[in-house]
């Protein structure tokens, strides 16, 4: 696994995941996503697909929800584990006064059915709360209600940004790898003070990370007739290719716009730091929906064997999935930091 230790110390100094502000590629079509600016934000928006869902008494899913059901099914969302109940969850947190609440505050009232801390929502900004409501199941409901306004008890902000991002917390699993990458200049953010963690990660973004770690020189840049020696990956798919780290495909492409997948991802870190466990060692970190026949069984295994986070560490793998920029930091921090 030590292989490249040296290699990776001084040559990721200079790795850089994202620019400051995102450009176009040749051959890409331009599009503007409208993303969320916070994290707050993010979990407001999430909760706001289950509006409608009935009320269940007891209920913790799509199918049904109680008041804490939803709270604690949402926040799950954001990789943030709840107490069960309402006034479990009003004992986490940090407290914040009213005219302080920012998207994502849990709000909470009291006297409902029982009472005490009986109930718990969502502040979704605008003075409204996202809550379980008997009557609509999910919905909005504004703190000047007649009937909410009077039984608000307080709020509590569980999830807190992180100093550099606004859409990471720092109780995110992911986060201690974002940090120290972002600290070492080895991935940097967007402007607004995003990271943009759930933005899929190219094959051409891969390759050119890796090959910014090993630093080879390819001996032909003209490997694939869909990367022209003008595209700005074009030398690092080369010299990622020679290596035998990543590729292409059997038509003679290497599709370097296409998404990496979590799969294509445990292979290429498997191979640049020759994380070797062998059968019986991969056996020992194995996932539910990776069979030992597998061709990448190997590699995947070694995402959990190599793990500090506890990201990796999941019954299963979802290969299928998008690598995105926070998982590809955390593959990348674990990878420096195996023994």
């Amino acid at each position: 696994m030590n292989k490249f230790k040296k290699i990776v110390a001084s040559g990721l100094a200079s790795l850089v995941l994202a620019t400051a502000v995102p450009v176009a590629l040749p051959g890409t079509q331009t599009h503007i996503e409208v993303e969320a600016a916070s994290i707050g934000e993010s979990l407001v928006n999430y909760g706001k697909k289950f509006m409608g869902v009935p009320y269940v008494f007891g209920g913790t899913t799509p199918k049904g929800f109680d008041c804490s059901g939803y709270t604690q099914y949402v926040y799950k969302s954001q990789g943030v584990t709840l107490p069960r109940t309402a006034d479990q969850q009003y004992k986490v947190g940090k407290a914040v006064s009213k005219s302080q609440l920012i998207p994502g505050d849990l709000v909470f009232f009291a006297n409902t059915y029982k009472p005490g801390i009986s109930h718990v929502g969502i502040y979704a900004g605008g003075n409204l709360v996202l809550n379980a409501t008997s009557s609509k199941g999910i919905a909005l409901v504004s703190l000047n209600n007649s009937y909410w306004g009077p039984k608000y008890a307080g709020a509590k902000r569980v999830i807190e940004a992180s100093d550099k991002f606004v859409d990471i917390a720092k109780n995110d699993p992911t986060y201690p790898a974002i940090e120290a990458l972002t600290d070492d200049s080895i991935i940097q953010g967007y402007e607004g003070k995003l990271f943009k963690p759930s933005e899929p990660v190219t094959r051409g973004q891969a390759a050119a990370i890796i090959n910014r770690v090993l630093k080879s020189e390819p001996n032909e840049i003209a490997y694939f007739k869909d990367v022209p020696v003008s595209n700005p990956f074009a030398k690092d798919i080369a010299a990622i290719r020679e290596a035998g780290i990543i590729t292409g495909f059997a038509d003679g492409t290497f599709k370097p716009y296409a998404n990496m997948s979590r799969t294509e991802m445990a292979i290429i870190v498997h191979k640049a730091f020759e994380l070797k466990l062998g059968n019986a060692g991969a056996a020992a970190y194995s996932y539910a929906d990776v069979n030992s026949s597998y061709w990448a069984y190997e590699p995947i295994a070694s995402m959990k064997a190599i793990d500090t986070t506890g990201v990796f560490k999941t019954d299963k793998y979802n290969g299928g999935s998008k690598a995105t920029r926070a998982i590809f930091s955390t593959a990348i921090y674990n990878a420096m930091n195996a023994k």
